[in-house]
């Protein structure tokens, strides 16, 4: 039976398949202890791709308000993240000369992670974060910050409240709204007539390249090339300007995007990426096919490798409880027979139970304790900073796993 969705974008039906994961849990739903025992929604994780626009998109089977308003995530638990966004406040406030007298406000927020870097340098922030547990965080750093999803009235009633930005910051979260449209237009009211925006997203070129498939999850809605985070940027007024391909998160995009009355004209780079999306296949439907078949290489060869230590008597543990890898181990089918247990440096994680799997959590010393012979890295995208702090598991010889782009024992 065939079930009907609409494109987010421009309507059309979705009729084409990206990838079908079948069914899982919401990735950061974690379980408490005295819950341990009690039931579960599942939804699908049933990607489609446009074949109109080409957005690549999960359908909203929950709302985002059901996902976000109480949050587990807190960006401040990971160094290179936070060394990442003080690197962009740094050179941000010397680029566009921000200071005093000077307005940042970013979009999701969380707990401060990046606006306390322009707040240290004497620049005016307003932080806009819809989870109320993750914007007490940021209060309690000194940062203003509004709880609102941010919308087309949102966006206006904030920049009557506060003044309309300078910059108006964006990472990580254009992928996660259901109304894509609504929210360019609240990023266009948040911003001044010549102001700047700026938007980090994970790269659907560098996912399809990557295999990156856990990074699918609900609270990602949408998929995004240059291409398609362009047209919408443009349903709202806003136009492409320049664009830099980042490292973090497995190969994202920071897209810079002017008030269509004093864009100008972009940077040579906006073209050099777009070329190489076409160059893959991405402008067109046929570029969008095969990845399920990638998919089912990575689900093989993990569980392949977690059987064999099985079999060998081999101890398995894994490192981080990330919503990524919640998916990897929902898709999958591993239980706590296959990974006793995982840690997390999160306390909001630590003494509960992945969903789904109902895996433990338990802090980073549990490794020390226990001295797995393998650590499966669940956040391979941190795989630098992890390595390192890891590296104590090396003095009994324990061995890290990597299961993305492809299994990797180091």
């Amino acid at each position: 039976m065939a079930v009907t969705h609409s494109c987010r974008l421009c309507g059309t039906s979705l009729n084409r398949t990206f990838v079908d994961l079948g069914m899982s849990p919401l990735c950061e739903s974690y379980i408490a202890a005295d819950r341990a025992d009690d039931p579960e929604t599942f939804y699908p994780l049933h990607v489609r791709v446009c074949e109109s626009c080409l957005l690549v998109q999960l359908p909203a089977y929950v709302a985002g308000e059901d996902i976000f308003s109480d949050y587990a995530y807190f960006s401040s638990y990971s160094d290179s993240w936070v060394a990442h966004a003080k690197r962009y406040a740094d050179d941000m406030t010397a680029r566009l000369g921000l200071g005093p007298h000077s307005l940042v406000t970013e979009v999701a927020s969380n707990d401060g992670y990046l606006l306390q870097h322009f707040a240290a340098a004497g620049v005016p922030v307003l932080g806009v974060e819809p989870a109320a547990n993750v914007a007490q965080a940021a209060r309690a750093k000194g940062i203003r910050t509004e709880v609102r999803f941010l919308g087309p009235q949102a966006g206006r009633e904030i920049a009557q409240r506060y003044g309309r930005a300078d910059l108006v910051v964006a990472n990580n979260v254009l992928a996660h709204v259901p109304d894509i449209r609504g929210f360019a237009a609240g990023l266009r009211a948040l911003v001044a007539g010549g102001g700047l925006v700026t938007l980090e997203f994970p790269h659907l070129l560098r996912l399809i390249e990557g295999r990156q498939y856990d990074t699918i999850y609900h609270e990602h809605y949408s998929y995004l090339s240059l291409l398609t985070a362009s047209r919408v940027l443009a349903t709202a007024g806003l136009t492409v300007v320049d664009v830099d391909e980042l490292a973090t998160h497995g190969g994202s995009l920071r897209v810079h995007a002017r008030p269509a009355q004093t864009a100008g004209e972009p940077a040579s780079r906006v073209k050099a990426v777009l070329d190489a999306e076409d160059r893959a296949g991405l402008h067109a439907l046929g570029g969008h096919e095969g990845f399920a078949t990638e998919v089912l290489q990575i689900k093989s060869e993990l569980l392949g490798f977690l059987l064999a230590a099985a079999r060998e008597g081999r101890s398995v543990a894994g490192y981080g409880a990330p919503g990524k890898g919640n998916t990897l181990l929902n898709h999958c089918g591993i239980r706590s027979d296959l990974l006793p247990y995982t840690v997390d440096r999160s306390p909001v994680k630590q003494g509960k139970f992945l969903p789904g799997t109902r895996i433990p959590v338990y802090p980073p010393d549990q490794l020390a304790r226990t001295r797995p012979d393998y650590v499966l890295v669940l956040p391979w995208n941190l795989r630098a900073e992890l390595t390192t702090q890891l590296e104590y598991v090396r003095e009994w010889g324990g061995r890290l796993v990597f299961p993305i782009p492809g299994l990797e024992i180091v």
